[in-house]
């Protein structure tokens, strides 16, 4: 399905938005929190923060890290940023301790926009990286700097940072510069960040306002976080494409989720599985079908979801297959057959699909392999992982982009999604890299060997589970280990199944033999000791 209001898009972030508001004027591009702003109030808003940046210091090719939440002051920096040439790097608002100090150090980031909320956690850091020069906090409040003091850096707020702007300069910006880094989780090493161009978000809004047929009369809703790309490519600029309006809700509540769907208009919304699941599950009443809503795009949507909300809601459920490197690599839109719900759908306008054996030899059909992809479009892309030229090399071989996924293709070419062959656990729409769980782990005196799994959770995806060997003569204190993790870790990651073991099964050249632990883990899921069942609550 496409739509004809759907343009051809500009070749950058800047002149984007400058021809979308020249194009839509006074129209309502972002709502949020009770407050519109306009395609024109956008396009000067990026001016705005682009020329108060340059007059900080930011230059064409500098990465500025952003933690903040979901807000427009992320979508104005990212854009102001984009304008400049700048690298925009998107900190996960969870990230503490190492993992936090890893994105600043691994990006090189010689900025950071922070929330305040955020500043104890940048402040207890035990060391940042040289690169980082300055700070700049949205809203600060009296106890902020003395919570970043100990970085010995200049901090100062984003209204003085604004303040300070002049005119933005006349910098040359081509498609192909990086303009975002958005890290994604390591699978026997640490987490990657994958450099985006500009093309890549830009192709991405229009291949999904196109794909799935958004309208200028669409209001797109995502409660998504702006860190990741589902919400930022496949919501924003997908609105930017389409000359739709975007309704940024702060987070995801099952609580609020249909009373703020219906006061936005809302006509179409972005889930991951999971929280369609939550939803599913409140009480049905005589109020499901009163919005707008006509479309929900959901990954992964198997058959019974797409049964269910058609029926229920009368909405109707699209899906696909992506990543962060890529873009929308196979389309089940609304013409799909229903018999088909459940897979990814088919390869996409310029996209190419294959899977393969481990030594890339095409599977037949119905054989499950790796996914890969490869697009027409370079641009369309990934153009590396940033300061992992081995890392970039093995998952761009042979000019194919190697996921990492596990899935076949059927008969009729359609994708179905499997599992993952590397090693990360999926829990509530985040990719968890189990070897740097482990490698946090480890570090407890009380922890020999751990190993890291994901067990399917009631609702959809993974929950996380840790096989431990003690420390001799270490206690084994599921709690106390629980309590470590929350002090170090992001809370998606923190483990709801802890088991005490011996020793951890091998195989003969040491690895572990995870899927092992797995089918041990399903087979005695009720006898596990699960934090939420004894009722450890984590701090955040």
């Amino acid at each position: 399905m496409v739509d004809e209001n759907v343009t051809t898009a500009p070749a950058t972030i800047g002149a984007l938005l400058r021809v979308a508001a020249a194009r839509n004027g006074d129209r309502t591009y972002l709502t949020f929190d009770g407050v519109a702003y306009s395609y024109a109030d956008v396009d000067g808003l990026a001016d705005r923060y682009a020329a108060a940046f340059a007059a900080d210091g930011v230059r064409h090719g500098d990465r500025v890290a952003l933690m903040l939440d979901n807000s427009p002051e992320f979508l104005w920096a990212c854009f102001g940023l984009g304008r400049i040439g700048a690298v925009v790097v998107t900190i996960n608002t969870a990230a503490k301790g190492e993992l936090l100090a890893y994105y600043l150090t691994q990006s090189g980031s010689s900025a950071l926009v922070l929330g305040a909320s955020f500043a104890g956690r940048i402040g207890g850091l035990p060391a940042v990286p040289d690169s980082l020069e300055r700070l700049v906090v949205v809203e600060p409040g009296g106890d902020t700097v003395a919570a970043l003091a100990s970085l010995k850096r200049p901090v100062r707020s984003l209204d003085d940072l604004l303040a300070a702007g002049a005119g933005v300069p006349d910098v040359a910006v081509a498609a192909s510069d990086p303009a975002y880094i958005m890290f994604t989780s390591g699978t026997t090493g640490p987490s990657k960040g994958v450099v985006s161009p500009h093309s890549q978000p830009i192709g991405v809004g229009k291949q999904v306002a196109t794909a799935y047929g958004y309208r200028s009369d669409d209001v797109l809703y995502t409660c998504l976080p702006l860190f990741h790309a589902n919400a930022l490519w496949y919501t924003c600029y997908a609105a930017l494409a389409a000359d739709a309006a975007v309704a940024l809700a702060a987070r995801f509540s099952a609580r609020t989720f249909w009373s703020e769907i219906r006061s936005s208009g809302a006509t179409e919304f972005n889930f991951i599985g999971t929280m369609a699941n939550v939803v599913l599950k409140l009480e049905a009443g005589a109020a499901d079908r009163d919005h707008r809503v006509r479309l929900a795009l959901i990954a992964p949507a198997p058959a019974t979801l797409v049964r269910e909300f058609r029926e229920r809601y009368g909405i109707q459920v699209v899906s696909a297959f992506a990543a962060t490197e890529t873009f929308l690599v196979t389309i089940m839109d609304a013409d799909s057959p229903i018999e088909k719900a459940g897979s990814a759908g088919r390869p996409a306008p310029g996209a190419r699909v294959r899977v393969v054996d481990e030594h890339d030899v095409d599977q037949p059909v119905g054989i499950p392999g790796e996914i890969l992809v490869a697009a027409d479009d370079p641009g369309a892309m990934l153009t590396r992982y940033h300061d992992m030229p081995e890392a970039t090399e093995r998952a761009l071989r042979g000019g194919w982009f190697h996921s990492g996924d596990r899935g076949y293709l059927d008969e009729d070419g359609y994708l179905h999604f499997i599992d993952r062959i590397k090693d990360v656990i999926r829990r509530r729409g985040e990719n968890i890299s189990a070897h740097e769980m482990e490698g946090i782990l480890v570090r407890h005196p009380g922890v020999q060997e751990v190993a890291a799994i994901p067990v399917p959770s009631e609702l959809g995806e993974d929950d996380v589970m840790i096989f431990v060997v003690p420390a001799a003569g270490a206690p084994r204190d599921p709690v106390e280990l629980v309590r470590y993790c929350d002090r170090g870790m992001a809370f998606f990651m923190v483990p709801r199944f802890v088991e005490y073991v011996d020793e951890l099964p091998k195989t003969p050249n040491t690895r572990v033999e995870k899927y092992k632990l797995k089918d041990w883990a399903v087979a005695h899921r009720d006898e596990l000791w699960d934090r939420e069942r004894v009722g450890v609550e984590l701090t955040h």
